[in-house]
């Protein structure tokens, strides 16, 4: 007889995270693409692409530093991703025709994850 895995382990909450990020992104590039056009679709979805390349090395980081105890010299290094990730948004943005408002709604695709992922936890919780 086989267990059913944990729904609430950091494995498939991470996992479950990534696959709510990506409809999410999916979901908002089609929205704002119909309604504002190749600029605003292609703005939100570079705000996107950097919200899921933000949370890619947040989970690396994190299950580094559980498998370890403590970071390598690499996770120390992504500590720096805000700087990286401001500096590549800064240089596109200013030599682009893309929308800001739409990067900075699209960097907000994460957040929208995570709020999803808490409702589903609370509600998972209290089975």
């Amino acid at each position: 007889m086989t267990t059913a895995p944990d729904r609430l382990s950091f494995a498939s909450t991470a996992a479950r995270i990534g696959r709510i990020l990506t409809a999410v992104a999916a979901l908002g590039t089609c929205v704002a693409w119909v309604f504002g056009g190749w600029k605003t679709g292609a703005g939100f979805l570079l705000g996107a692409a950097i919200s899921g390349l933000n949370y890619h090395w947040l989970h690396k980081l994190v299950a580094g530093l559980g498998a370890r105890g403590r970071p390598r010299f690499r996770s120390v290094v992504v500590g720096f991703r805000y700087l990286i990730l401001g500096g590549c948004a800064y240089v596109i943005l200013r030599f682009s025709p893309i929308s800001l408002t739409a990067v900075l709604a699209g960097l907000l695709v994460l957040t929208a994850a995570l709020f999803v992922e808490v409702i589903f936890e609370l509600v998972y919780a209290r089975k």
